[in-house]
Formats: structure tokens, sequence, C-alpha cells
């Protein structure tokens, strides 16, 4: 079935995008016609964006962002890619998939949202089949423990496959579930106040 992101006929736009690194956030905008944020990476005719009016922040800094005209960003050192404003693919062209909730450990970042896996297919097929140089992940929160933790919640990250520690199904864990019946509180999965990846 055909996927909007191989088709190039919308007009040029310059789309606002955030690029997250080890060490800095890239923000600026690039111009571009397709569809997607993901498209935008996984069908750069480079292994680098040119981004416009950009500001360069360090992760952790109290120093003011750096500013610069042009930046070119390595797409290899991308963590992922956040944009507020939202492109929707043409719904006839678009492939069917089934969303299921994720956990998604990319260092210092955690991400948690929908990845969307191909229909008819048992949760380890669907995740074997889940590949691309940069994943989608909508409705997504993203936080680093280490670097303040502060959640920030968008339509839609565009992950680095290659970066990327594991995806892995999720569901929030209430850690107070119980406790009026008299029973025990659940054991909370993993070390973020009681949210975490529940494996199939």
């Amino acid at each position: 079935m055909f996927d909007s992101g191989m088709f190039d006929t919308t007009t040029l736009r310059a789309l606002p995008l955030t690029l997250y690194t080890e060490q800095y956030i890239i923000r600026g905008t690039v111009q571009t016609r397709q569809h997607r944020v993901s498209d935008i990476l996984n069908n750069a005719e480079n292994p680098f964006l040119v981004l416009e009016d950009c500001t360069l922040e360090e992760h952790g800094s109290v120093d003011p962002p750096m500013r610069a005209e042009f930046a070119q960003v390595n797409l290899g050192s991308v963590l992922f890619a956040v944009t507020l404003s939202t492109i929707e693919p043409m719904r006839e062209l678009r492939t069917p998939k089934v969303a299921e909730r994720a956990l998604v450990s990319i260092p210092p970042f955690r991400v948690v949202g929908n990845i969307h896996l191909l229909p008819e297919r048992n949760l380890r097929d669907a995740l074997a089949e889940f590949h691309g140089k940069f994943l989608p992940v909508t409705d997504a929160t993203y936080w680093a423990e280490g670097l303040g933790g502060q959640r920030e919640t968008v339509a839609m990250v565009a992950v680095n496959h290659a970066l990327a520690q594991f995806f892995a199904p999720f569901r929030e864990v209430d850690p107070w579930a119980g406790m009026g019946a008299g029973g025990p509180a659940p054991t909370p999965i993993g070390g973020d106040g009681g949210t975490g990846p529940e494996t199939a």
C-alpha cells in the first residue's frame, strides 16, 4: 500500500523544528515539502539538516541560548526531533496501523507515547517489523531525570532508532491501587515514580 511519505506534492513551507542531541537543544525552522517530521528526517538527501533562525541551548546551562542565522545539524547526533506544528498525511494514502503505548529509552531521555504497528500480528512480531531511521511516537511525553526531570508533552516525537536502547510496551501503574480494599499497593515498575515498561 502506498504511504504519504512517498509523495512530494505540497508547496514548500517553513516548519518549526526542535532537535535534541546529548548536549544541545537546537530550535529553528526547516524548509520542506514533506507531510511529517519523520519523513523530513528519513528522506533527507544529506546526513544533515540545515535549520534557519536557530537557537542553540546547552542542557543544564544557565547561559542564554546562542543564536545563528543558519545551522547544519548532523542527523546521526540527533536523539529525537519535536515539532509543535502538525501536518497530517493524506488519509487515502495512509497505511493502516494500530497504536501501542510504549516506553522508549534514548539516554539521557525517556519517551512515553504511541508507536504505530502493522495490524493482525502479535506484539512480538509487530515490534520485530518496527524499523526505520527515525520512528514516530505520537501523543508523547519526554523527560530526562538527570536534567531536572521536567516533562514535555507534544503531538509527536521522531526518535532516532539507532540511538534508542529499547522500545517496550508500557502501562501506567497506580501505586495506590488496591489500598481502599485493604490490599497491598503494587510494586512500581521502573524508577520513574510508578511508571515503567511492561513487556509481553
